[in-house]
């Protein structure tokens, strides 16, 4: 095999070791090898990309909106397709489109628009995540209360759809069963508990239902006590549970990432950015639900002060979390890269390995992104 793309930079990471001074082959939108500069195939195409360094592209599963868009409000083809072109632009390469608690024709609409975005090929969405409705009152958040209820048949048959691809449903125990969450996992649905009081009894039996992961951890949960550990302790303390971390230094504490980091490591704990559809857009008002959301100093609320989702883009939050942990750098990228890949079963994702798809971002020294490619596609920015 011979020709394609030879991308050079000072360094390449593949999602596990790093690559100083090599090319990354790319061709017909797969990573083909990393080679040294001395052995790249003379027949390939030069790129210097002038990065201190490629890595691959990040995955995020819980995108509300962007670019001015909200998947609640937009439940389209069309909506999805601005949502992931915004996040695009900071190097998110696949994502889960997220629709929160709503009336129940919503939430049809935008399984209905996920499955069109499949079927057309859409580059970044794998998938859907329904966070809610089927979560807890006390814990409910920005989510609105009058759509809250118990997980019917109806909810089970929308979250097994087969056209879907990947399927994230969060839930709380309080309105869905540990049956209800057997029944989902044997369908291939991944659950993910959130938004939820449980205690940490509660939250293990779920686990071992079969939830695999956490929702926005700490955030609508019962929190850390050291007489109930609650939600928040039995994900740390369980060894096969993924976290995911908001990491926008408004939800949570820089002590508390550094809390999460020391006791999940960056092999659980996947950085989400919970993007509403400010990111990537100019107004810092828009609606949700019939309320006005506000953003004040990148921080999103209703009139009564209830945070409202996040202005945070992935790249960004991968440059707190950081700053935040102390942690080096690499250990941050796989944690909105490689471990939500790993999560979500995406094989073909998150790395830079011979068969990966091509999703690859450039960095400078200052890790400031510099180009983004999808499935060797090299976009606009």
């Amino acid at each position: 095999m011979s020709g394609g793309t030879a991308l050079l930079a000072r360094a390449i990471f593949d999602g596990d070791r790093l690559f100083p001074d090599s090319a990354l082959l790319i061709e017909e939108g797969r990573v083909r090898a990393i080679v040294p500069v001395s052995e790249i195939p003379c027949d390939a195409e030069r790129m210097d990309t002038q990065a201190a360094l490629l890595c691959p592209g990040f995955v995020d599963w819980q995108v509300n909106g962007g670019g001015g868009v909200l998947f609640n409000e937009t439940p389209t083809r069309e909506g999805i397709r601005a949502i992931a072109a915004a996040h695009a632009r900071f190097g998110t390469t696949t994502l889960l489109p997220t629709v929160i608690t709503d009336a129940p024709e919503v939430s049809a609409a935008a399984a209905q628009a996920v499955a069109e975005a499949i079927a057309d090929g859409d580059p970044a969405v794998v998938g859907v995540h329904f966070e809610g409705p089927n979560i807890s009152l006390e814990k409910c958040g920005v989510h609105d209360r009058g759509f809250i209820r118990p997980l019917t048949r109806e909810d089970h048959d929308r979250l097994a759809r087969a056209d879907l691809g990947t399927v994230v449903a969060t839930v709380a125990p309080e309105n869905a069963s540990l049956e209800d969450i057997r029944t989902l996992s044997r369908a291939g649905v991944h659950v993910s508990l959130g938004h939820s009081n449980a205690d940490f009894a509660t939250a293990n039996a779920a686990f071992r239902a079969g939830a695999q992961s956490v929702t926005h951890l700490f955030n609508a949960m019962s929190g850390l006590h050291h007489r109930d550990p609650g939600l928040a302790g039995a994900a740390l303390s369980s060894a096969h549970v993924y976290c995911g971390l908001i990491p926008d230094g408004h939800h949570v504490h820089p002590a508390m990432l550094d809390l999460a980091l020391r006791a999940a490591g960056h092999r659980r704990i996947t950085l989400v950015t919970d993007a509403m559809s400010s990111v990537g857009h100019a107004d810092d008002r828009f609606e949700l639900n019939g309320r006005t959301v506000v953003r004040e100093n990148g921080r999103l609320t209703i009139a009564d002060g209830t945070l409202a989702g996040s202005d945070l883009d992935m790249m960004s939050g991968v440059r707190i979390m950081a700053d935040a942990c102390g942690a080096p750098f690499h250990d941050v990228l796989r944690m909105a890269s490689r471990c939500p890949a790993q999560m979500l079963g995406l094989h073909d994702r998150g790395h830079l390995r011979p068969g990966a798809r091509a999703d690859i971002l450039a960095l400078d020294a200052e890790r400031t992104l510099l180009s983004v490619w999808i499935a060797g596609d090299r976009q606009e920015r």
